[in-house]
């Protein structure tokens, strides 16, 4: 563009007037840009006066002759919002409802990139998934572990958590009520994160051929105290045996329930038959695969987390050690701060 299609006085006196007026040093240089070529300089002697590009002269004239003075202002700093957040998180969560199978895709969870996907897909909004990532917890979406759980309900699991509730409730010094489980513990150690240096990962030695023991416990479910034997097998016997350590350590007790899951050795015939020797003592089985109903799971992960992970022993008597100093110190459960205790020392 050579020269600005209309020129009027009344034009070039507001340009004057902006040029004295304004604060806006970018407004200030393109008025004074527009001003001159409209006076008859060349725009490269423009160019060279006001220390700019050629190039930005033509844009500044054409932002004029579209606009005129208005064209000239500077527009906001920064890039400008392109995507109504508000609407993309609406649309993330009701995706998030959905299988991405159900939508066609072959994927069984959901990516961002699979989000950003959709988003474009469904209303032609670019957001990209990195975008995406730095949203998700924002919006109390985040990534973690699923629950396995069964296609099939169990039908009794009300009557069940109804009769869990009421020996709970009525549990008292002569009727206590005990969390009851099995643990495996493995001479090869479970391997988990830890503190470390960045770019240094630790390493875990393991003794190569795997050694099992196993513990059965019961968590009282007033006091927090720990009943727990061990063996080699997990079997009847073994629980057998946890049975008859409660019998003896609640003497005085006029019954005695037991929360169990719905293992084999708490249905077995040898274990009927000592219930059946022993009247007062009485187990509630747990809905199937619902081990978040069973409290002592939280005894055996604290176990983990605090002696069989990233362990270094080399011989499971050394670890079993270790195992029994903590069943040891771990009651009153949960609060006894096993995580905080010192060492066993012989």
């Amino acid at each position: 563009m050579s020269k600005i299609t209309f020129f009027h006085s009344a034009e070039t006196r507001r340009l004057k007037k902006v040029i004295h007026k304004t604060r806006d040093k970018d407004l200030c240089r393109r008025a004074n840009a527009v001003l001159l070529v409209l006076k008859g300089t060349t725009k490269s002697a423009v160019a060279r006066v006001l220390q700019v590009g050629r190039s930005s002269v033509n844009r500044w004239l054409a932002w004029y002759e579209v606009a005129g003075v208005d064209g000239l202002k500077t527009k906001g700093v920064g890039r400008p919002v392109r995507q109504p957040k508000t609407f993309i998180c609406k649309v993330l969560r009701l995706l998030l409802e959905q299988a991405p199978r159900t939508l066609g895709y072959q994927r069984s969870r959901w990516s961002t990139e699979l989000f950003a996907l959709m988003l474009k897909k469904l209303c032609s909004i670019k957001v990209h998934s990195s975008t995406i990532r730095r949203w998700l917890p924002t919006l109390g979406i985040v990534w973690r572990r699923a629950a396995p759980t069964l296609y099939i309900k169990d039908p009794d699991k009300e009557a069940k958590l109804t009769a869990m509730r009421e020996a709970l409730d009525n549990s008292s010094i002569d009727h206590p009520v005990f969390y009851e489980d099995e643990v495996d513990i493995h001479l090869n150690p479970k391997i988990g994160a830890e503190w470390g240096l960045k770019g240094q990962q630790r390493k875990v030695a393991t003794p190569g051929q795997n050694k099992k023991h196993y513990l059965a416990g019961a968590l009282h479910s007033q006091t927090g105290q720990i009943s727990y034997v061990g063996g080699q097998r997990k079997t009847s016997d073994l629980f057998i045996e946890l049975l008859n350590k409660v019998k003896g350590q609640y003497r005085r007790a006029k019954s005695v329930t037991f929360i169990v899951d719905n293992y084999i050795i708490h249905k077995s015939k040898k274990t009927q038959k000592w219930l059946t020797e022993n009247p007062k003592f009485k187990l509630l089985f747990l809905p199937v695969y619902s081990p978040w109903h069973n409290k002592i799971e939280k005894l055996w992960h604290a176990l983990h987390e605090t002696i069989t992970r990233n362990h270094h022993c080399k011989t499971m008597d050394e670890l079993l050690e270790q195992v029994d100093h903590f069943m040891e110190t771990a009651a009153p459960f949960p609060g006894g701060n096993h995580g905080l205790k010192t060492v066993y020392h012989n």
